[in-house]
């Protein structure tokens, strides 16, 4: 493959758009597209173009790309208006999973699969693109109102292996799986930097003021929470402070992932061979 011909496939994929799109968009056929991509050139007076059109520098198409290419696309994301950036975001991440786990040889049919099928309605229902392969997996979702993608590379050991030991894991499921400790934690959430008494924290939430103390010192224990002790002219008073951990976010995305059954997968690909754990 030519030099030219490689990098325009690669920023194509990268973009997200097919043969025949970057043909209609530059002014060719599909078939010279695929020449080019093949080992062919394109004429001189079209590199402007298919440049403007991947949204690179015409250095980039002969292999001269910017050494601030990160700090380029946090630029380039932050001047796009908010839904657009979040698509070319999600394309982005679509793209550098497929390349990172899959290989190249199936890079340009998933790419493929995914753009015929971003255009879908998405206000309606719950979209997944989902990868799991020998060396990681990867999700991404979007919904009218809760989009993110999650991309894993296989760690060297298992993934059993490179995990906290079951008593911490169990203990940790534990509290999210108490309704009176969730309950507690969407409530300090909505209050985040705010400290909060227990007795404010039971009217919120509807529990016993002494049940809330109960939960409020589990939570302390296993690091959601923080204790302080105040000094008041009637005596000492506790208040709580929510960690900002951020990956409960996360967790209680995917765990409504799992539980979710009314969704479309946009693109599955599963050929993982070795077991999980």
């Amino acid at each position: 493959m030519g030099v030219i011909g490689q990098h325009i496939k690669k920023y194509r994929l990268l973009k997200g758009i097919t043969q025949e799109q970057l043909g209609l968009l530059v002014g060719v056929t599909t078939q010279a597209v695929s020449k080019w991509e093949c080992g062919g050139t394109p004429d001189a007076e079209l590199l402007p173009r298919i440049a403007e059109v991947l949204e690179i520098s015409i250095d980039a198409l002969f292999g001269r790309e910017d050494k601030n290419f990160a700090l380029y696309m946090a630029r380039k994301v932050g001047c796009m208006p908010k839904e657009e950036s979040f698509q070319y975001v999600f394309r982005l991440l679509w793209a550098m999973g497929v390349g990172l786990l899959d290989g190249i040889e199936n890079f340009e049919e998933l790419m493929e699969n995914f753009v015929d099928c971003a255009s879908a309605e998405l206000d309606k229902a719950d979209v997944f693109a989902k990868l799991m392969q020998d060396n990681g997996t990867a999700t991404m979702r979007m919904s009218p109102d809760l989009r993110y993608g999650f991309l894993m590379v296989e760690p060297q050991a298992s993934i059993k292996d490179s995990l906290a030991d079951r008593e911490t894991l169990r203990k940790v499921f534990e509290i999210f799986a108490d309704d009176k400790l969730l309950s507690i934690i969407f409530y300090m959430y909505s209050r985040l930097n705010t400290p909060l008494t227990a007795s404010l924290i039971a009217k919120n939430t509807g529990l016993a003021q002494e049940e809330t103390e109960k939960c409020m010192a589990k939570l302390c224990r296993n690091n959601l929470a923080t204790c302080s002790v105040i000094a008041t002219a009637d005596g000492e008073m506790r208040s709580y402070l929510f960690n900002q951990e951020s990956s409960v976010i996360p967790m209680l995305c995917f765990a409504d992932e799992i539980a979710k059954k009314d969704f479309t997968d946009l693109v599955a690909w599963f050929n993982r061979a070795k077991p999980l754990f």
